[in-house]
């Protein structure tokens, strides 16, 4: 039985609802579960992901690592809107996501975003679990990018 992208993404999902007691609120399960939670310490998570303020992410860009891949996780739409400079997308949506992401070199490193953290935190738990090495997510994603006056491209 093949075994589809929405599957793959759908498993990976549950996890840290299980973990969190099913809890249907966002803040209940991060709170459960530290992994995911903002307010942690790099420490705290999982190997090779790692939450950045999004002035971390900044000057991530401006003194890049090596290959350093920005990959922005949301709609075309709201790539078009604005997306951080030299940013790949990879809608998040799509019924392939999962393999998109598998199809990446997990040995460079990534500055990681989408809107507000979410779809972010998501596509970092699978890259964590394809073995990804560097992942940096932007805590609160292109929302706080902006927030903190940080350049944004347009068109």
């Amino acid at each position: 039985m093949a075994i589809t992208a929405r599957k793959i993404l759908a498993s990976l999902l549950l996890v840290p609802l299980l973990a969190a007691g099913c809890s249907s609120s966002d803040s209940d399960a991060q709170a459960a579960n530290p992994e995911v939670n903002p307010g942690t310490n790099a420490a705290a998570a999982p190997a090779g992901v790692r939450q950045v303020a999004a002035a971390e992410g900044a000057a991530m860009q401006a003194d890049p690592p090596p290959d350093l891949i920005v990959l922005d996780v949301r709609t075309p739409e709201e790539f078009a809107e604005g997306h951080l400079e030299g940013a790949m997308m990879i809608d998040f949506y799509r019924d392939d996501f999962a393999e998109q992401i598998a199809a990446l070199d997990p040995e460079v490193p990534y500055l990681l975003y989408c809107r507000s953290g979410n779809r972010s935190g998501q596509t970092a738990e699978i890259m964590t679990s394809l073995g990804f090495a560097d992942v940096a997510d932007v805590n609160g994603g292109i929302l706080a990018w902006a927030e903190a006056g940080l350049p944004i491209v347009t068109g």
